[in-house]
């Protein structure tokens, strides 16, 4: 298993165009962290304080053994109080903005309701 800063280093094409958004800080808005630890799991990235996971789920993930991996990752993070929020790496290819503020309004929202 790599470690979290192995894997800063090595974003996959969509996951950069995602993080190259996401990591716009707004004052009072939500803040992501890429590549975040979380237990035995590397998180694509991370919202702390919106107990937020969004994971870029490439072709790879269509592949059964590695679906029902995905499903034991969020049954074990929604134990913790932590949604993962999936996303289709060619969802990202055709509209990475659109995508990226998507995410950052389900954190927002998720921010409002954890107060």
């Amino acid at each position: 298993m790599h470690s979290a800063r192995t894997l800063r280093r090595k974003l996959t094409p969509p996951e950069f165009m995602l993080w190259d958004r996401l990591k716009v800080r707004q004052d009072g808005g939500p803040v992501f962290r890429r590549q975040y630890a979380v237990g035995p799991y590397v998180l694509d990235m991370y919202c702390f304080k919106a107990k937020l996971a969004v994971e870029v789920d490439g072709q790879q993930h269509g592949l059964e053994n590695v679906a029902e991996k995905d499903v034991r990752r969020d049954e074990w993070l929604k134990s913790q109080g932590i949604e993962t929020y999936r996303i289709n790496a060619s969802d990202i290819y055709r509209n990475a903005d659109e995508v990226a503020d998507g995410v950052y309004r389900l954190a927002a929202e998720r921010l409002k309701d954890l107060r």
